[in-house]
């Protein structure tokens, strides 16, 4: 199994991102909010990946940051539940749906074209809460998006990560299971090996100065197309690290 090492440690990278990705998650931009087209799986994790975040955040005014925000399936959960959100994703097929998207809904989302790196040079702790989910395992050196997102938080704000774990069953699961057999994904939407160890996320997290609180699996449930959030994490997780307060923390 392939380890993952961060090309810039604790720094930006300036194009922390591929090309073939933001094209393979643009292409399906127009379907993005269709229940039933090729997000059917987002759409079911959706209202667990919510609930994860409002059981340890009051989103109630808290100023949010949703990192690689898609279409906004998460982003306009988090401006419902009362949080002023800020949402940034690469793929400009994607922001023009989700700006559309907010104007059908009358949320109030600022949806932006940008790197999270670039944004931790001009928002540098500005945010209560940051989410970052099924995002870090389609960029070449997740350990520079968390590095930006520790950046980007306020002392004592709290960062949500979701991502695939390195494992037989997720490469059963996720891949064959869901790509190629019940084909609730397009095919390569995932690559095994940037599937990321629970322990190479807190690593990561421990070296952009933040403290590991918590991690939850999060499982889907195809025959009932709803995912809840469980104990096992070896296929799809969840994660919550916090900001120290105080600098020595």
């Amino acid at each position: 199994m392939t380890e993952h090492t961060a090309q810039n440690p604790g720094g930006a990278t300036a194009d922390n991102f591929r090309q073939a990705e933001l094209d393979k998650f643009g292409a399906l931009a127009q379907r993005w909010w269709d229940p039933n087209g090729p997000q059917k799986a987002l759409h079911a994790l959706n209202p667990a990946r919510l609930q994860y975040v409002r059981e340890r955040v009051s989103l109630a005014g808290a100023n949010v940051l949703d990192v690689g925000c898609g279409g906004g399936l998460l982003s306009e959960a988090l401006a419902r539940a009362g949080a002023r959100v800020t949402a940034i994703d690469l793929a400009p097929e994607l922001i023009k749906v989700a700006r559309l998207h907010r104007l059908e809904s009358n949320v109030s989302v600022d949806y932006r074209e940008q790197t999270v790196e670039s944004l931790a040079d001009q928002q540098a702790g500005e945010f209560d809460a940051i989410t970052c989910m099924e995002m870090l395992e389609h960029v070449p050196d997740p350990a520079s998006v968390i590095a930006a997102c520790a950046r980007l938080l306020k002392p004592g704000g709290q960062l949500f990560v979701s991502t695939l774990n390195r494992t037989p069953a997720a490469f059963a699961l996720a891949i064959v299971g869901a790509e190629y057999i019940a084909r609730l994904l397009p095919r390569g939407t995932h690559h095994y090996r940037e599937f990321i160890k629970p322990a190479e996320l807190a690593a990561w997290l421990r070296q952009a100065g933040l403290r590991t609180e918590d991690v939850s699996g999060l499982m889907y449930e195809p025959w009932r197309n709803r995912a809840r959030i469980v104990s096992r994490t070896d296929v799809n997780y969840l994660a919550c690290a916090s900001k120290p307060a105080h600098e020595g923390q």
